[in-house]
């Protein structure tokens, strides 16, 4: 319920975002009609067709995202036709009668009682097929659940909460404008000015849509910061954060008083694993008898690097007392779906428990999972007890382990080993969070934020941009001739750059080559200069590299006073996909 409530109210401060520009005309030009005819009606419509694609694109489908492209197209016709019947009613009448004869009227003919529902209704259809708001915060939730577990009901329902609120807040804007619409038609005759005011409106909106600006540099233009709201709504509603089960908020005992675990489930099916490692697959019955820990993961993800250690601790010290620690390793970006990869990974990363290839995130959606990482504790009998979310709460987790090992009869290896287990190098070193500044901040055009370049995004195509000459906190920019795909930027000339202006302890790269055979060489820049003792473990202190896997770089570590600062790769070879970028 929750969900649907912050799914709501993220929609309504859509009216705050420049993204709702383009659409405004075409819900204004019909503010002088009948609200119940005419308004709603196209917000219905507008909100019902905006859940409809974004439940099917959230996917991922190719054809899909192309079925997607050739509706905005269509609608885009629509609108245009549309914006002439506003500007040219007679005109208008002869372009549309083919429409007419099917008993949907646009533009002038929608009036009151002569097909005003139907009209209303298809203009917000074409609008929900053209509205492509701003993916903050809340949005930007919903749709990565969403890409994960597949279009369901309930995501379908969070991204119809979310059109709602939208469709909410233009309501009101409707209301008022109708009214002001009403007024000066009474009082001062401009009433035909107004409309055709509106056509020209809603023929530059269409340009805009067209020409891409509403994806690319509205996103950039807002004077309101929604995402900044947005993430003050997520902070107050705990709900929307990893939800720790009431296992994780009582101490587990050791030896004494242990706490009460709740059942919160079964184990579900590891049928769905489209491959093991280090093991022969694993099912249910083979697990009975033994607590088994499950831990989702992917190996490029920062947050499960820093669990790693703990994971394998935990594996090690407690094989021979009846623990049998799983990890599945669900992919996030498409590199990570190849098993080598992973197999590269385990073994650099010294993982010796088995690990479940869950590329179809079949085990994923058992668990109904939602984050990475993710610790599930299963007892004995193969019910779930107890969960994590995230990073922290080793020691507790220990605890619970202990606590379910001891419920199956089993001897413990003595005390608890130090809570404080972390590497004390390289990207397992746990995070620095009180000078944590700055967030996850993905390159590729599907879950973009904060890009500063000129001119914007230009999705999918080949296109030169340039670094502007100074960031503010958090921005980041593309130099030289790069192609953004869905997940990454893939530089086509020697020579690309990108710059962050970032505030952290430790700054990573998830990089790729685009041929494993040839190898980019990089060099690093912090406020200008070589990294010398700030450089990370993939990084000389001159601030040289070169990109030859697929995986999560670590390109600065800071030893001294932590403070905001701008970071700048140089790609010296042509070839390499940037990903996304990570903090600590």
């Amino acid at each position: 319920m929750f969900l649907l409530v912050l799914a709501y109210l993220g929609g309504v401060l859509t009216l705050l975002s420049p993204c709702i520009l383009p659409v405004l005309p075409f819900v204004f030009a019909r503010a002088d009609r009948p609200f119940l005819r005419s308004g709603l009606p196209l917000l219905v419509g507008m909100a019902l067709m905006f859940a409809v694609v974004a439940s099917l694109a959230a996917v991922g489908s190719q054809w899909v995202a192309q079925a997607n492209q050739i509706g905005r197209w269509i609608a885009l016709v629509v609108m245009a036709l549309f914006a002439v019947a506003l500007l040219w009613p007679a005109l208008a009448d002869r372009l549309l009668a083919p429409l007419q004869r099917l008993g949907v009227r646009l533009g002038a003919a929608a009036d009151a009682g002569q097909g005003g529902v139907l009209s209303s209704l298809l203009i917000g259809v074409a609008t929900g097929l053209l509205w492509a708001p701003c993916a903050g915060p809340i949005l930007g939730l919903i749709l990565t659940g969403a890409a994960l577990q597949g279009a369901n009901v309930g995501t379908s329902g969070l991204l119809l909460a979310y059109a709602l609120g939208a469709a909410t807040s233009l309501a009101l804007a409707v209301w008022i404008g109708g009214r002001v619409f009403t007024a000066l038609k009474q009082r001062l005759g401009v009433g035909e000015w107004i409309r055709r005011g509106l056509g020209i409106a809603a023929l530059l909106a269409v340009l805009a849509i067209a020409m891409g600006w509403d994806t690319g540099l509205l996103t950039r233009l807002s004077t309101v910061s929604t995402a900044r709201l947005e993430q003050k709504l997520l902070d107050a509603l705990p709900s929307q954060q990893p939800a720790a089960g009431p296992a994780m908020m009582m101490m587990a005992g050791d030896g004494k008083g242990d706490a009460s675990l709740p059942v919160e489930g079964e184990l579900p099916s590891l049928a769905g694993a489209t491959g093991w490692l280090n093991s022969p697959p694993l099912d249910a019955q083979q697990l009975r008898g033994k607590v088994v820990l499950v831990d989702f993961w992917t190996y490029s993800c920062i947050n499960c690097l820093r669990a790693m250690p703990y994971v394998r601790d935990w594996a090690e010290r407690y094989k021979d007392h009846g623990l049998v620690v799983i990890g599945v390793h669900a992919p996030e970006f498409a590199f990570e779906r190849d098993l080598r990869n992973v197999q590269r990974a385990v073994t650099d990363l010294k993982v010796t428990y088995p690990v479940a290839i869950d590329n179809d995130f079949a085990i994923w959606r058992g668990f109904n999972n939602q984050y990475w990482p993710a610790h599930y504790f299963i007892d004995a009998q193969g019910r779930i007890r107890a969960h994590h979310f995230g990073e922290g709460n080793y020691e507790q987790s220990e605890q619970i382990i202990r606590q379910l090992l001891r419920e199956a009869g089993n001897s413990l290896p003595g005390d608890m080993a130090p809570a404080m287990r972390m590497a004390s190098n390289g990207v397992e070193r746990q995070a620095d969070m009180s000078s944590l500044k700055s967030p996850e901040t993905y390159i590729g055009h599907g879950r973009a934020e904060h890009f500063a370049s000129p001119g914007g995004m230009q999705a999918g195509q080949v296109a030169a941009y340039a670094v502007p000459m100074q960031l503010q906190l958090n921005q980041w920019a593309l130099g030289g001739q790069w192609r953004i795909g869905e997940e990454d930027a893939q530089l086509e000339q020697a020579g690309g750059r990108i710059a962050f202006r970032f505030h952290a302890r430790d700054l990573h790269l998830v990089l790729a080559p685009q041929d494993p055979a040839r190898p980019v060489r990089f060099r690093v820049r912090i406020d200008g200069q070589a990294p010398e003792a700030a450089a990370g473990s993939d990084v000389s202190a001159q601030g040289e590299g070169t990109v030859d896997q697929n995986r999560l770089y670590q390109l600065i570590r800071q030893n001294g006073e932590v403070r905001e600062r701008t970071f700048e790769i140089e790609f010296l070879d042509p070839g390499v996909r940037a990903y996304a970028f990570t903090f600590g």
